[in-house]
């Protein structure tokens, strides 16, 4: 029987598949796999929610001029110079398809966030992945991979899924060596994570360099996964051409005034990602006192690099009712969740160790995964 002809890169690329036993159990998982907040909506969220349900027979405006106003008096800049999508993966999706000229390449770390292939793939435009360096974007490599066919080059920053961050000199350096042709994005999801006062804000080289866009997300730290919401900054050329790129209306009136009112609420959810923090810091450090291996996140979520072992590891968490990102080949991604949650994981991960303390030890790896389950 013959079907119709549809491209032949979905034959070949990996579906997106959420973290074993998150929705498909009668029993829901502890979950520790997405890098969701732990805490409930604010009321005053909710009750935004609930006068814009309201309305939901008429569409959404379309610019999102009142989210667009409030992150421009958040962030003092102009409100041409932002960009809101249905979460900062819709813009990214933007970015690539706006790139993606015959020929066209895109540079980023590996592992990173595994969209990156497959929003590549889509649009056509072909990866040039570059291994991590200790778990860290190694930047020098990826300003030696550029070429004139290079059209977009990804910083991840925290990565997703080290939890890494770029060291500020060597971004500088990156930065300076990037051709003014070339669009640079710096990913800034888990930015509000952060707590090195060394680590650079991606804004202040949006706002200098015109070939820099800042992507962020109300998905993480302000607690919105639910309603996809996110923005880009970036010159006011660019993100122009950006907005035709993008699809109208994709950003509901729901998550609008939802995101609105979480900027109004913004020091009450910044006080839940300090708790956040505090939890990543106790829980890796009860995990380096168990003798594992966690690199210091900034993000989150937490870092297991198992290697070869990584999936196993996941499929023991699942059996433990606890739903983690295992990367096969790579390591195991562990959001920092409520301190119920934290303390089921690391009994866990204590019982694993006991039963099979080889597996703790990181195995020496040459070659990249495809970060994909």
């Amino acid at each position: 029987m013959s079907l119709p002809r549809l491209r032949t890169v979905l034959d070949t690329m990996p579906s997106y598949q959420p973290s074993e036993g998150v929705y498909a159990s009668e029993r829901r998982p502890r979950l520790l796999s997405a890098n969701e907040s732990p805490h409930q909506p604010l009321s005053g969220i909710t009750e935004a929610i609930a006068r814009a349900g309201a309305t939901v027979n008429r569409y959404p405006d379309p610019g999102c001029a009142a989210l667009t106003r409030s992150l421009a008096r958040t962030h003092g800049i102009d409100e041409d110079r932002i960009v809101v999508g249905a979460g900062s993966v819709a813009l990214l999706q933007t970015l690539f398809q706006a790139i993606a000229d015959p020929g066209a390449e895109v540079v980023h770390a590996w592992p990173s966030f595994e969209l990156y292939p497959v929003l590549a793939e889509l649009a056509g435009v072909t990866c040039v992945p570059v291994p991590l360096t200790d778990g860290t974007h190694d930047l020098r490599t990826m300003a030696d991979r550029i070429t004139p066919r290079t059209r977009l080059v990804v910083v991840c920053n925290p990565n997703n899924p080290t939890g890494t961050v770029a060291d500020p000199d060597e971004l500088a350096r990156f930065i300076a060596r990037i051709p003014p042709t070339c669009l640079v994005a710096l990913d800034e999801a888990y930015f509000e994570y952060v707590r090195s006062p060394a680590v650079t804000n991606g804004l202040e080289y949006g706002l200098a360099h015109p070939n820099i866009v800042v992507l962020r997300t109300f998905s993480k730290a302000y607690g919105l996964a639910g309603l996809r919401v996110g923005y880009l900054v970036g010159d006011a050329r660019v993100t122009r051409r950006l907005r035709k790129a993008g699809l109208a209306y994709a950003v509901s009136a729901v998550a609008q005034h939802a995101a609105v009112e979480a900027l109004v609420l913004q020091e009450q959810l910044m006080r839940r990602v300090d708790d956040t923090v505090a939890e990543r810091t106790r829980v890796r450090e009860a995990l380096l006192r168990d003798g594992w291996a966690i690199p210091a996140s900034e993000a989150n979520f937490l870092w297991l690099p198992l290697g070869e072992d990584a999936a196993a590891f996941g499929q023991w968490c699942t059996h433990q009712g606890i739903a983690v990102r295992a990367f096969p080949g790579e390591g195991v991604r562990v959001t920092v969740g409520s301190r119920e949650d934290n303390d089921v994981f690391l009994t866990a991960a204590a019982t694993w160790r006991t039963t099979r303390p080889w597996a703790v030890a990181p195995r020496a790896r040459t070659e990249h995964g495809t970060g994909e389950e």
